[in-house]
């Protein structure tokens, strides 16, 4: 069932929302070669604490993970597109990294992601980012009053398949508020002018995640949470939570 959201609800879902973009800010701070991926963890922790939140990952456990999901953030490295797990691994120069961050407030939850690399960039992994920043604003962008959630998806669609990336619609964007995940779901690819109705009120998740070999197959790695390219190119993903207002969207997970 879909939920439109009060005011208040919004507001209370933009303090999450800040909360999110100080641990992805810090993450991104942290991150350097040597750095693990777990120290990564460590640092969003701290923000969590000192701004009394939580995280709605951690201990995350639907139905297709063999175990809790047990970090406080997603750290997904080169061909780990989604959900990577933060352990042992060391950050070296080159490196793709996204990070994928949510944070629980007063019983409200907010989602956001961002991809960037360690050391200057690659120009393929340049062009990668650069388009899936795109695609996140032209699916931002498309959640407008009186359009439809295809429009949504067909934009950030667009952005990826004019680029030559792979694009899987296995996950995509969703419904955020009261829970991580709620109806509707949002791929990353369709047609505009199909599915619901958007409103005010409406809170989203929009995450195009796009795959730089131009394949959109995926596969699980056996730790049963992160999601590979099926063709081992790297992948970046983006991602913030909006709200559909009279006036057009607004991004709720920016400081």
């Amino acid at each position: 069932m879909v939920e439109i959201k009060t005011t208040g609800e919004i507001d209370a879902i933009r303090g999450a929302g800040r909360v999110v973009a100080d641990v992805l800010a810090a993450a991104r701070r942290a991150a350097a070669p040597g750095v693990t991926l777990k120290e990564l963890d460590g640092a969003a922790r701290d923000v969590l604490a000192k701004a009394g939140a939580t995280s709605p990952f951690l201990n995350y456990h639907p139905k297709f993970a063999p175990v809790p999901y047990p970090a406080v953030i997603c750290t997904s490295v080169n061909d780990a597109a989604l959900h990577g797990i933060p352990g042992s691994y060391r950050l070296e120069a080159g490196d793709l990294l996204s990070v994928d961050a949510g944070a629980t407030l007063d019983g409200w939850v907010g989602d956001a992601a961002i991809s960037f690399t360690i050391g200057a960039p690659a120009p393929a992994d340049a062009a990668l980012i650069e388009a899936t920043e795109a695609a996140l604003a032209a699916g931002i962008a498309a959640a407008r009053p009186g359009g439809r959630l295809g429009d949504i998806s067909a934009a950030i669609g667009q952005v990826g398949r004019s680029g030559g990336f792979g694009i899987s619609t296995e996950l995509g964007g969703h419904g955020v508020g009261r829970t991580m995940h709620e109806d509707p779901h949002i791929p990353n690819r369709g047609r505009a002018g199909r599915g619901l109705k958007l409103v005010p009120g409406l809170v989203l998740a929009i995450e195009p995640w796009f795959i730089a070999g131009g394949r959109d197959g995926i596969w699980l790695d056996d730790d049963g949470w992160t999601i590979r390219t099926a063709d081992g190119s790297r992948a970046a993903h983006a991602e913030h939570t909006i709200a559909i207002t009279a006036d057009g969207p607004v991004i709720l997970t920016v400081p």
